[in-house]
This record gives structure tokens, sequence and C-alpha cells, in this order.
């Protein structure tokens, strides 16, 4: 973004605002601060900035309770000056809107996911949306793995360049899976082994050390011939998880200890077993306090660590140590330190600990894919420096 000229020029600017809502407040603005920098920067370039975003899945109808007035008033707080909303993202109330907006103002146009076209990124609505500006600046991290019409389709009609978000986001996330400095520990939580397949197998490679908790922990357990009760089991893959500790045994670190419950409940019974000894109608809940230390102990002497996914269930105060306690060691450590986004971003927020972070991703969904290795659609239509 900052290798082009924006004075005066209708700069169209794909922000993820995709935040929750609950009894029409924002419960949490991160994605919105998060895109400050990159606004605050083309208004003092003397740009006309227009953005979209898309709220929720209301699946091409309009949805009342996912309309951006919320996030709308809360972005005008944050920068100080008017936020200009309309109802609607393209046609002709968009394009008289877009055309009259001045140097130093703010648009911000209706949820594009209010429109059929958006998920299936229908050349005529991305043309739609082309017509609103003269540049494209793709910011939405969270939305780059989405070859959709608002972050795919209309950096093909016009010129096309990453913000200061999504620059800072490829940027940590690079230079972790190309040229990380060494130990490189990566920490893999979550609750199936299948959602983390491609992550584990291209982390392999590359890091000196990969530790396994959360939910997926028990099919490697499994995989050892251990009992695990009613923990959750992605019995599919627990063939592929004992040939990764058969193959990468020196690298996998797996829990040596749970706490387990007697039901999947905040006020359940619940006691810490050794991670061959789990009773046969109990579940594991979190990860013990020998494998809490275990891994404090590994990212004590690393210098980079990549963490996506939690340790347990630590929506359940009871089960959230585990989790509690990876982000701290985190906080603590001389590593630079980067979380994947979703339930690990919100679990070092509610610990405490964001500001440690070297840095926290605003992408779930996009983070993992791009820690598979996958190419982001979004990332992909931008014009190369």
């Amino acid at each position: 973004m900052k290798d082009i000229d924006v004075a005066n020029r209708r700069v169209l600017v794909r922000v993820d605002y995709n935040v929750p809502i609950e009894g029409g407040e924002i419960t949490d603005d991160t994605r919105i601060t998060a895109s400050l920098e990159t606004i605050n920067y083309l208004l003092e370039q003397g740009a006309a900035v227009i953005l979209m975003s898309h709220l929720g899945r209301p699946k091409g109808k309009v949805d009342e309770s996912l309309r951006l007035d919320v996030v709308a008033r809360r972005l005008e707080s944050l920068i100080g000056r008017p936020v200009k909303k309309i109802d609607t993202c393209v046609g002709e109330e968009a394009r008289r809107a877009a055309s009259s907006l001045r140097p130093g103002e703010v648009l911000m146009l209706e949820n594009v996911r209010f429109e059929p076209g958006e998920e299936e990124n229908a050349p005529e609505l991305a043309r739609a949306f082309a017509e609103l500006g003269e540049v494209f600046v793709n910011d939405a991290f969270g939305a780059a793995h989405r070859a959709h019409a608002s972050t795919e389709g209309v950096a093909r009609y016009l010129p096309a360049v990453a913000g200061l978000l999504l620059a800072r986001e490829l940027r940590f996330l690079g230079s972790a899976l190309e040229d990380p400095e060494r130990p490189f520990v990566a920490i893999l939580g979550g609750a199936k082994v299948k959602d983390k397949i491609g992550v584990i197998r291209n982390l392999l490679p590359k890091v000196d050390t990969l530790v396994i908790g959360g939910g997926m922990g028990y099919t490697f357990l499994k995989a050892k011939g251990y009992e695990i009760g009613k923990s959750l089991l992605d019995a599919e893959h627990v063939g592929l998880a004992g040939e990764l500790l058969a193959e990468n045994g020196d690298k996998i670190v797996i829990p040596v200890d749970v706490v387990v419950a007697d039901d999947f409940r905040p006020d359940a019974n619940r006691r810490v077993v050794d991670a061959d000894k789990i009773p046969a109608d109990w579940e594991g809940m979190d990860i013990g306090p020998k494998t809490r230390e275990r891994i404090a102990e590994i990212v004590r002497g690393a210098k980079t660590v990549v963490w996506n996914g939690p340790m347990g269930v630590f929506e359940m105060p009871a089960f959230a140590e585990g989790t509690n306690a990876v982000a701290r060691a985190l906080a603590e450590s001389d590593a630079v330190t980067i979380v994947g986004g979703g339930d690990s971003a919100a679990a070092v927020q509610q610990a405490g600990f964001a500001a440690k972070m070297t840095h926290i991703s605003t992408g779930g969904g996009a983070s993992l894919e791009f820690l598979e290795g996958k190419a982001l659609p979004g990332v992909e239509a931008l014009l190369d420096r």
C-alpha cells in the first residue's frame, strides 16, 4: 500500500469487521482496532476511504441483525471523525456516495454478504465493487483464504495492493515458516486431527519441536495404545497419528498427564491422571500440570513459537489452566511468539497476555491455511511489488 500514490484518490478497502455482537453491542473490537493503522495512513495521505466488510453468514440475503451500523459507530469513535454508512454496497446509491466522497472522508458500505454473488465470486458483483474506487486495498487477512467478489474478484478490475495489517500478517507468519530463528517450536491444539493434518504435515519438516494438545491429543494417545475413555477421538485418523509418531517421534511432544472429568460439565468431578491411565468412563478435558511444565520448558528454550489451538476446554474455567499456562509461557519467553487466530487469540486475550505476544493473527481459518502452505486467493490476486 505504501508503494503507491493514494492522494486525492478513492481507495476501496476490504477490511475484516466480522466482530462478535451481543444485544446490539460489539463485545470484542480487536479486528476494528487492527485496521486503524491502514485507515489512518490512507486518510493522512489524502485518500477518500471506502470500507467494505462482511459480518456473519447472511447467505446472500439481508439480515437486519447483521447490518454494519454498530461497527460504523465504533469505528467513528476510534478514528475521531465521521463515518458515513449506507444501507447498500453496490448500485446507484453506492456509486453516488462513493463519487461524492472527498479526500479525508470515510464511507462504510453495507455487509457484502447480503449480496448473493459475494461468496460465488460473481464477476458482475466484483465489477460493481470496482466501480466505487480507483485503487483496491485488501487488509482483511481473516477473509484472504476466501475467493469472494470483495476479496479476490475485485482485484481483477482495480490496481490491488496489501494493507498494512495484511502485510504484517504475511511478514510474521511467512518468516516463521521460511526463515525462523531456531529453535522453532509449534504448539497445536484444537478438536480434531483431520482439521490440522495439512498444518502438521507442512510444519513437521520445518520445526524443531511440535507440541500436540487439546482434543486431538487423545487421538495420538490412542495411537500409542492408551485407554482414552470418553475423550474426543478422531477414529478415522488414529492410524495416521501412529505413523506420524513413528516417523517423527523425536520431534512430536504429546501430553504425559491430563485433567479428566466424569462429565462434560463445568462443575463435573475432575482429577489429574497420567496420560496412559484415563478411566474408561471419564474424559480428558485439559492437559495436566506435568505437561504444562514440559511445554513451558520447551518454550523457554525456543527462539520462535507458533501457537494455534487451545489445550483443553478453555471455555470452562475449570479446564482452562492448560491453555492459560501455554499463554503464560509464551508471554514470559524471549522468543518471537506468533498466535494463530480464532480460539488461541481469544484465549490469550482472556488470560490477559495479549500485549506480551509478538503477533496475534486476526485470521483463524486464514492463518491455518497459511500454516498449511496453501496459497490464499485474496493475497495471490494482489499486484507483485
